[in-house]
Order: C-alpha cells, then sequence, then structure tokens
C-alpha cells in the first residue's frame, strides 16, 4: 500500500514520454546548429547575399577560425587545472616568431615544433609565477602578454631586420600545402553553382570544409577529440580536473597538484603558440608581422568561455567567430548588414523556444531585440566600416552575454593553492 500510495503522489503536471524527457546535450547541439544553418540558407536567399554560405566564405571562416580555436584549447587545459590563463595572447606572439623564425630557415614542419616549444617556454613562465610564486593569474598573465610582445619585438629587430630591412616583419615563410578531397570538392562546386535553396548552401559548407585544406588544420581538429578523450576518459585526464575542482581533496589521494598544473600550463602554452604558426604558417599569410595576433588570443579565452570549458563548445564558439571575421574580410559592410537579418530570425526562434517553455521575461526580452536588430536592418542599407572591422568582437561580447546564465567554471579555478592547506 505504501508503494502504491508514493507512486501516485508523484506531480500531477510531469509530462511523460517524449516531451518529459530532456534532450541530450548533443542533440541541442544538433539542433541549433540546423536552426542556424536554416536561417543564414533563407538570408542568403532573401537578401540575395549568396556569400553568407559560399565556399570561399567558409575557407576564410576556417583559416581565421584555427588560431581561436587553438587558444581555446589551451586555455582549456590550463583553466580545467585552476589556472586561469590570461597570457595565451603573449604566448600566440612567441610562437609567431617562433614559427616564423624556424619555419624560414628550416621549412613550415620545424616552425610549427619551434612555436609549440616558443608558446610552452611562456606557458612555463605563467606556471612557475602562479604556481610556485602565488602571483595573481591575471597580473601573471597580464605581464606574459607583455613579455611576449616586448620579446618578439626585440628579437625581431634583432634577427629580422637585416633580412627582410624592417623590424616589424619576417621574410616571407614557406607555407604548408593544402589538400583537397577530390572529385568530392568538384561535385560540391557543381551544388554549389546551382543556387539552389539549401541544396546549394549545404555545399558550399562542405565545400568549403574539404578543400584546399592545410595540415596544420587537420591537425588543430584532431587536437579538439583528442583533448577530449585524455581530459575526461583517461586516469591523467581525471587527476589534472581534480586540480582545478579540489586540489586539497586531490592532493589527499595523492596527487601530485603542482606537477599536474605545470603539465597543464605548459600545454596550454604550446597550444597557443601553435595557434599563432597557423596565423604564419597557413596558405594566405605572409609571415610575422608584429600584431598580427590581434587579440586572438582573448577571443579565444571568449571562445572557451562560451563553449563551457568543454572541447566540443569551443569548437562551435571558435567557428562562430572565424565566421564572422571572414564574413568581413572577404564582402564587408553588405554581407555582415545582411547578418542582421539571420539574427532577427533566430531570435524568433528563441523566442517560440522561451514562449513554449513558459519563460515570459525572456521571450518578451528576446522579442525586444528582435525587433530592434530588424529596424536596423530595414532602414540601413550597410553597416559602417568602423562598426564592420569589429564584427568579431562584437559577436564575442554578444555570445558571452548570452551564455553568462549556464556557465560552470572549474570550482578552484584561479585560486591560489598551497600544499598541506586546507
Amino acid at each position: 500500500m505504501t508503494a502504491v500510495a508514493t507512486k501516485s503522489s508523484a506531480p500531477a503536471d510531469r509530462k511523460p514520454g517524449v516531451l518529459g524527457r530532456r534532450m541530450p546535450g548533443w542533440a541541442r547541439v544538433l539542433l541549433w546548429v540546423a536552426v542556424g544553418f536554416l536561417a543564414v540558407s533563407i538570408t542568403s536567399y532573401q537578401t540575395g547575399v549568396p556569400q553568407l554560405t559560399s565556399s570561399g566564405t567558409v575557407q576564410a571562416a576556417v583559416r581565421l577560425g584555427i588560431p581561436i580555436l587553438l587558444a581555446a584549447l589551451g586555455g582549456l587545459w590550463a583553466e580545467r587545472a585552476g589556472v586561469i590563463n590570461i597570457g595565451l595572447e603573449g604566448m600566440m606572439i612567441l610562437g609567431t616568431w617562433g614559427g616564423a623564425w624556424a619555419g624560414y630557415q628550416w621549412g613550415p614542419l620545424a616552425g610549427l615544433v619551434a612555436a609549440a616549444v616558443f608558446g610552452a617556454l611562456g606557458g612555463l613562465v605563467h606556471a612557475v609565477a602562479t604556481v610556485t610564486f602565488g602571483v595573481n593569474h591575471i597580473v601573471s598573465g597580464v605581464a606574459i602578454n607583455l613579455l611576449g610582445a616586448g620579446t618578439a619585438k626585440y628579437l625581431s629587430t634583432l634577427l629580422f631586420e637585416p633580412i627582410s630591412r624592417n623590424p616589424r616583419e619576417s621574410p616571407p615563410v614557406p607555407k604548408f600545402d593544402t589538400y583537397s578531397a577530390q572529385p568530392l570538392g568538384t561535385w560540391l562546386q557543381q551544388l554549389e553553382d546551382l543556387q539552389r535553396v539549401g541544396i546549394s548552401d549545404l555545399a558550399g559548407i562542405l565545400g568549403g570544409l574539404v578543400t584546399q585544406v592545410s595540415p596544420l588544420t587537420m591537425l588543430a581538429y584532431l587536437l579538439v577529440p583528442v583533448s577530449y578523450l585524455v581530459l575526461w576518459r583517461s586516469p591523467f585526464g581525471l587527476r589534472l580536473r581534480s586540480c582545478g575542482e579540489n586540489p586539497v581533496a586531490a592532493e589527499s589521494l595523492g596527487v601530485n597538484v603542482y606537477r599536474y598544473k605545470y603539465i597543464a600550463v605548459i600545454i596550454s602554452g604550446a597550444l597557443a603558440g601553435i595557434g599563432g604558426a597557423a596565423l604564419i604558417l597557413n596558405p594566405g599569410q605572409a609571415g610575422y608581422l608584429e600584431g598580427q595576433t590581434n587579440n586572438r588570443g582573448y577571443i579565444g579565452l571568449a571562445a572557451m568561455i562560451f563553449g563551457n570549458w568543454r572541447p566540443s563548445g569551443l569548437l562551435g564558439g571558435a567557428g562562430l567567430f572565424g565566421y564572422a571575421d571572414g564574413l568581413q574580410l572577404r564582402s564587408g559592410e553588405t554581407s555582415v548588414h545582411a547578418l542582421l537579418y539571420a539574427a532577427t530570425l533566430l531570435l524568433i526562434v528563441v523566442v517560440a523556444v522561451q514562449l513554449w517553455r513558459r519563460m515570459w521575461f525572456g521571450a518578451g526580452v528576446a522579442l525586444v531585440f528582435a525587433a530592434v536588430t530588424y529596424s536596423v536592418y530595414w532602414f540601413t542599407d550597410e553597416l559602417p566600416d568602423e562598426l564592420t572591422a569589429y564584427t568579431p568582437h562584437l559577436v564575442t561580447l554578444v555570445i558571452l552575454a548570452a551564455a553568462s546564465q549556464r556557465l560552470r567554471p572549474p570550482a578552484a579555478n584561479g585560486l591560489q593553492y598551497r600544499r598541506g592547506e586546507d
């Protein structure tokens, strides 16, 4: 009788069946990817801007998103071990110089290795300051950024100026070759040229992903599942993440917290250095140029936060920021202006989802933003050049603001740890 009474006392408003089950995380991601694709596809035909889904735009997005992806992975490794790495920008700068110096002398593969080594050295300095000496992580990261920029400038003046006659840039650096999946790439290009709604858009996106791909790009994408398997599916990763969640408990179980933090931050620097190498060793780049990272280390950090400290999430964030950057570089004001129409469609979907969840305030806010966005699109023909140039940075701010309510960083991230202390 007690069991029957307990069963019958379940809440009456519980939704049984499919509606009552929570959708898995991967399914929600795929659903929103599909919604985003439909919004951009409809926009490209309604606004007459096929560049939104062209293979050229996707290729540019991949090329520009790879450095951000690698910087985000670097931030992930460090922060999962409890060390905030604001110094990603400085480590990327060291990677660009090291990659250019070794690449010019011995080829792109040597440049890639040197970039990882120089970035790892920046990570080592950050680890010594934060883990050994207990320096505030933010202060140390800012110092690494200044140190990286200053070191690269000094070395560039010392070693590049006699060759290039310019202390701010290196001589041309050999690039990695690119590869295309043929005959798949040709077939996708033919479908794209048909300009059929949906089909040509999908063909353009897939074509951009499988044509003119460099080994460095392949390596960056491979590092995403590798990072997941190491950090979430191995004993090593479990110990490393425990240092970021509860280092005192990890120490009590025999984990050498200092060692794991050092390893994580050095790997973080190496990944950021490889991200810097992507700016000079991929096709379309000339070589080292002072200031060429252009705050991509910070954007990578934002992509990691947007991805909620997960490899799959930061992959989406890096792709989004790379797409915004590639679109404004290839097509300028027209394409960025058309994105306002796509943003309006996405906000309408958000309104519908919020209404279905009976979250009236969220639906109202999304509806207001949708009205404002569409009004800007309707009453303007193009956006100012000054605004268009900062499209990736604006996307960064908007995405972080939207994602801030669901973030869950490692519990001990950024906290000072001393062995033997509670």
